[in-house]
Parts: structure tokens; C-alpha cells; sequence
């Protein structure tokens, strides 16, 4: 096993935030959320609900649906029943999903007993808001007519991004933008997502259409000129992966995405048409987060959970979870292999001071996107923190496994000792904190498969702390360069996914200065924005590291870039969290076309629709137009419901670029 500490925490009071905030997973997070403060203290929650956003009540807990929840359904759903899904998961369950669930679905018969009104009661209860009539009907969808109706030919070679190419590279003869195009873009149309407060899933553009899912797990394919709705789906909670289709042989295209209780789903990609749906894990706090990877009729499944957030209950026995990566024939649904990257399950190593047994090793989830080398025979991808003590060898890596069986080749642990889980956020204290504090720096963004002209090929990975690093891409077992471009934090550094244009590496940094978790940060050596670097050496080729121009007024706006890059030829474009589209001259950094989307729209389907931060999915960039989804609403980053569409404006007057 290859160790490699890169940044170690001398600092034993210091209180991590877990990559799972980072990616965007915990709960409806932490917008306006409130930290407890102790004397002489750094800042720890008092309740895991101050973790929510958007609630409507000022303690959910008196409502009558509380007393309901816990007669009825509570001790199904405490993370240790096969299957039923962790409360956490509920919580984030559109209301209409948990309503339909308890009236005519899976638990029919648990809630024969209740009224109409007291399951309206534990959905509010859940949800923390009031049931409304959007909740109990689909929207109205502003369906598609004529033309706008017809889907265009299948072209396998339209497909990129996630999913297919990990370097998040877009191609000229796919792109139909060029750089020269980019200062001329201006918004085509806007679609608004009902009831939403975050736009986390990558789009995918094919056959004419954009494919993208929602907050309440509506996925949805829109014609790209119009934004008229061709089909739409209802998936079982939100989807936050992308939408990546595939056809094998002569079959029909299908569209996979996964949702966020791990349900993993196939539909016909013209119809909307379910052909198969399957659990990708049966642990409780399982989820799908990752947009999977797709090659020659096999999908490549990244696994990831919310178990850590589990553990701030101090009865709770932490923890079971183990990260994977799973294969399924993508015709059937029917698994392939899996491969974990904790081998074995956990085993009890002893109990806490309140007499609940600790379970290790656990965690190291899946978070990103895996990186495809079918010419190797080979699959890459990262895992995140071990989720209780003791750490093993498995956690904060790089891994790289057969395509066809799952064999793990090699694995480069580039932090090692990171236990933590949401325990700590309570107090360092807490019963299920693991005393190693973290530091919790998982690998969030996919590793980048860079092949270099007269060398090897490399990985190139970009962690929390700020430095993007190449190994090896054969073993793992040399480290090529180092290229410290971020300060680097629980919030800092790479967080969803670098891009590279042949051999320059595109680097986006957050670093957050107030991370809300007791982090006594530097300002000063922030480095939000933008990086390039040279593969070959690791020379950083420039910086553009953006100026705070958010205001007082905007205490959620923050400068940093979380979600992850597009790049085009001589040009690379990143959603800040300050709500602003920049695209950067790929040779000089300088900024070519700045576009605000923290605004609000009138959209094609009537939804009332706003933009805010971007994180979590990327810029897609096809058939001559640029398509984003704004707006996160999670861990202090200002919420939004807004598909953006742009394309380009000839006109010589044009004054819509900013």
C-alpha cells in the first residue's frame, strides 16, 4: 500500500466537515443553518437539524406528525432495518414521493392505520414544510407539439462529458461553440424546476435534447431549441446524478441515472418508458451521487452514503457502509461485479463510553464519476473518509481496477488516518466521533486520465487541500509532480471536478474563508478560481483567482468555484459560487464572457425560477448551445431552480453577455 500524507492537522480541536457536505449530499443542507458555540470552543451543531433548509416551522418537533413518525414509523428507520431507508433520506424525499409511498405504495399496509391527515402530518413532519397542493400533482409540463416533438438521430459520438470522458473535454465538431463564439453567447430560454432550491444534476445533450434531473426526482428530457418537454419521469426521491445514455449494438438508446436512496434506473431515452430499475445497495443509508460511466453495454456504478450523518445519533453503531463501484449489464440491469474499496465488512473493534459498539473498518464512499481506459483494460476512481476508527488503507484514495472483473490493480492512498463522520460536528466529544478528527479530505473530483506525447500516461488528481498531483497511471506507484494552486480547507481546494484540454490540466478552487466548522483560516492565502497547469511538469501555466464581489447583502455569495469545469478548444468555463458563468481563455486565464445568473427568469414553463451558486454539476456544451443548472442551496451556498440555455448572437449590438 502507497501512503502519502500530504496535509497533516496538528490541530486536535479542529472540527471537519465531511466531503459529503462538500458534494452536496447532507440533507437539504445548511442554508441559514445555526452553529452552538461553547466558551472557548470552535462551532458545533446542537441538533442534526439545523442542518436543514428551506423549513417552514420553527420546531418540527412539536408538530403532530412527530409523535406519528416515531409510533409508527420511527424504529424502521434508524439505519438498521434491511432496506428501509435512514430517516436522513426521508427528510430529503420530494412530498409528493413520501405521500404516494404511505397511500398506494411500499408502506400501504404500515400506514393502514392512519388518516389522510396524519399522513399529511409526517410528511410535513419529514419535510418540515407544509403539505401543499403542488406536492399532491405533478406540475403542469409544457409538453411538446409538432416538430419540436421529434427526436433527432442517434450519434453515439455527441455523447461526452461524464460519463463517457472524465476530462469533461468537449470536442469542436460536438461543441458547435468556439472561442471566438463565447463573448457572443446570450440566454436562449430558462426552465424553471418546481419546488426546488437546488439544480445539481449534470445535463447531457443528445438527439436534439437536453436530459437532466431535479430536487423532487422529476427527470426531465427538453427539446433544445425550445425547452419544450418531450417526456418527463418520476423517479422515487431526487436525482442528483447525470443523465448518461448509451446504446449497445442495434438496441434502442436508454438514459440511466441513479437517485439519492441508491435506486440506480434504465428508461427508453424517446419515450421516457422504464425498462428497468434496481437498488444499487441495500444498505439503509446508501446513495447514488456519482453520474456513472458508460462503455459498450456496462455501466459503471459509483456507490457513496450518508452514514456519517447516521453517527451524530450517539446510539447509533457506527458504521456498515462500504464504498463501491458495480458493474451492471446495462440492457438487463443485472450486476456484473463489485468491486468495494473496503473489502471485508465491518467487524466490532469495541464500544463507545455509552455502550455502542464501534464497527470498522466502514466508509471510504464513491463520490465521483469513474475514469474509463478501455484500451487498458482499466477503471480509476476515488474514495472518500473512513467513517469510524480505526482508519485503514482504503480511505482518501486513487484506486484502478479491471473493467471486466472489478480486480483491484493498485490503490494510492494519498491521505491516510482520516476517520470522521458527523458525530464530530456535535462535539469533539460526541461518542461516534473517531478520535483521528479527520481531516476528512475525500477525493470529491474524478481522477483525470492524461495522456502525455513521449511519456507515460498519468492520473491526475485534485484534492481538498489545494494541490493537484500526477501518478503513475500503470501502478500508481510514482508520484510525477505537484502542484499546490489553493490554500486548501474542509471547503477549500478541488471539490467536483477538474477538466483538461490534451495536456492542460484545468484546476477550479474553492476555499471558502468562513467554513462554519471552527477552521481558523487565512484569507489572505486564498486562492479561489481558476488554474491551469501543464501536465507534462506540473508547471502552473496561470491563475485567475477571482475577487469577492459578492457584498454584504449576499452572506451566502462566496467567489470560490465548487463545481466542476468544461473545456472547449482554447477555452475552459466554470460556475462560480457567486452565481456568476465565466468562460477563460484557455492560453492566458483572462476572462472572455461573464454572464450573472443569480436573477430571476421568465421561463418556458412557467415556474417561477432564479439562479444562484453552481456546484455539484457542471457547464454541457453541445449542437451550438451552453446549457447550466444554477443554484445549490446547500452548506451556506445561495440557492436556485434555474436551467440556463445559451447560444450564440450575431448581432453586432449585442449587449446581453453580462
Amino acid at each position: 500500500m502507497l501512503n502519502e500524507q500530504l496535509s497533516p492537522f496538528d490541530d486536535q480541536r479542529h472540527i471537519s466537515w465531511p466531503m459529503a457536505l462538500t458534494t452536496g449530499i447532507l440533507c437539504a443542507i445548511l442554508m441559514g443553518a445555526t452553529l452552538a458555540r461553547a466558551a472557548g470552543d470552535a462551532a458545533v451543531l446542537s441538533s442534526t437539524d439545523e442542518l436543514q433548509a428551506g423549513g417552514q416551522f420553527n420546531d418540527r418537533n412539536a408538530l403532530p406528525g412527530a409523535a406519528l413518525y416515531n409510533t409508527h414509523c420511527a424504529t424502521c428507520h434508524l439505519g438498521q432495518v434491511y432496506k428501509a431507508p435512514h430517516q436522513t433520506w426521508l427528510e430529503m424525499m420530494p412530498q409528493k414521493a413520501l405521500y404516494t409511498t404511505m397511500t398506494e405504495g411500499i408502506m400501504a399496509p404500515q400506514a393502514a392505520q392512519l388518516s389522510q391527515q396524519q399522513k399529511i402530518d409526517v410528511v410535513e413532519y419529514l419535510t418540515s414544510k407544509r403539505y401543499t397542493a403542488e406536492a399532491k400533482a405533478l406540475q403542469p409540463l409544457n409538453l411538446c407539439t409538432g416538430d419540436a416533438s421529434a427526436f433527432a438521430s442517434w450519434n453515439d459520438q455527441e455523447i461526452t462529458g461524464w460519463g463517457r470522458d472524465t476530462s469533461r473535454f468537449i470536442p469542436d465538431t460536438v461543441a458547435g461553440v468556439n472561442k471566438a463564439d463565447l463573448p457572443k453567447l446570450r440566454l436562449k430560454w430558462s426552465f424553471g424546476y418546481a419546488g426546488a432550491f437546488r439544480a445539481r444534476s449534470q445535463p447531457t445533450i443528445a438527439m436534439g435534447t437536453i436530459y437532466t434531473g431535479s430536487q423532487d426526482g422529476t427527470v426531465y428530457a427538453l427539446d433544445l431549441e425550445t425547452g419544450c418537454v418531450r417526456w418527463s419521469f418520476s423517479a422515487s426521491a431526487e436525482v442528483r446524478t447525470g443523465v448518461i445514455l448509451g446504446q449497445h449494438g442495434s438496441t434502442r438508446p436508454l438514459a440511466f441515472f441513479g437517485d439519492i436512496i441508491a435506486n440506480l434506473y434504465a428508461v427508453d431515452a424517446v419515450t421516457g418508458e422504464l425498462v428497468w430499475k434496481i437498488s444499487a445497495d441495500d444498505h439503509p443509508s446508501a446513495t447514488l451521487t456519482g453520474t456513472p460511466a458508460y462503455h459498450e453495454g456496462v455501466l459503471y456504478t459509483p456507490v457513496s452514503s450518508l452514514e456519517v450523518t447516521a453517527a451524530a445519533d450517539p446510539n447509533y453503531p457506527c458504521c456498515t457502509f462500504r464504498g463501491k463501484v458495480m458493474a451492471i449489464d446495462a440492457n438487463s440491469g443485472t450486476s456484473k461485479w463489485e468491486s468495494y474499496t473496503v473489502p471485508n465488512p465491518a467487524s466490532k473493534k469495541g464500544v463507545t463510553r455509552v455502550g455502542t459498539p464501534i464497527l470498522a473498518p466502514s466508509g471510504a464512499p464513491v463520490w465521483n464519476s469513474p475514469t474509463l481506459d478501455p484500451d487498458n483494460n482499466r477503471l480509476f476512481f476515488g474514495s472518500g473518509e473512513n467513517y469510524s476508527s480505526p482508519a485503514d488503507g482504503n480511505s482518501d484514495a486513487i484506486f484502478a481496477v479491471r473493467m471486466d472483473t472489478g480486480e483491484r490493480l493498485w490503490t494510492r492512498q494519498i491521505f491516510s488516518g482520516d476517520a470522521w463522520n458527523v458525530g464530530c460536528m456535535m462535539s469533539v466529544n460526541h461518542p461516534n466521533c473517531p478520535p483521528e478528527l479527520g481531516p476528512d479530505y475525500d477525493l470529491g473530483s474524478s481522477p483525470l486520465l492524461v495522456k502525455r506525447p513521449g511519456s507515460e500516461d498519468v492520473i491526475v488528481a485534485g484534492h481538498k487541500d489545494g494541490s493537484v498531483i500526477a501518478y503513475d497511471a500503470a501502478t500508481g506507484a510514482q508520484r510525477q509532480w505537484v502542484a499546490k494552486v489553493g490554500r486548501g480547507s474542509i471547503q477549500g481546494g478541488v471539490h467536483f471536478g477538474m477538466a483538461a484540454e490534451g495536456t492542460r490540466v484545468y484546476a477550479p478552487i474553492n476555499d471558502m474563508n468562513d467554513t462554519r466548522n471552527g477552521e481558523d483560516l487565512d484569507p489572505k492565502l486564498a486562492r479561489p478560481g481558476v488554474h491551469a497547469i501543464n501536465a507534462q511538469d506540473g508547471v502552473v501555466l496561470w491563475s485567475h483567482v477571482q475577487e469577492n464581489t459578492c457584498g454584504e447583502d449576499r452572506p451566502l455569495c462566496d467567489p470560490g468555484v465548487s463545481a466542476p469545469l468544461t473545456a472547449l478548444t482554447g477555452a475552459v468555463i466554470a460556475g462560480h459560487l457567486d452565481g456568476h458563468l465565466r468562460a477563460y481563455d484557455g492560453e492566458t486565464g483572462d476572462v472572455i464572457w461573464d454572464y450573472d445568473t443569480k436573477q430571476n427568469f421568465d421561463t418556458v414553463n412557467g415556474v417561477a425560477a432564479s439562479g444562484g451558486g453552481m456546484s455539484g454539476a457542471g457547464v454541457t456544451v453541445a449542437q451550438g448551445h451552453v446549457v447550466v443548472n444554477s443554484g445549490y442551496g446547500l452548506y451556506f451556498h445561495e440557492p436556485g431552480n434555474a436551467l440556463l440555455v445559451f447560444a450564440v448572437d450575431e448581432s453586432p449590438a449585442l449587449t446581453s453577455s453580462k
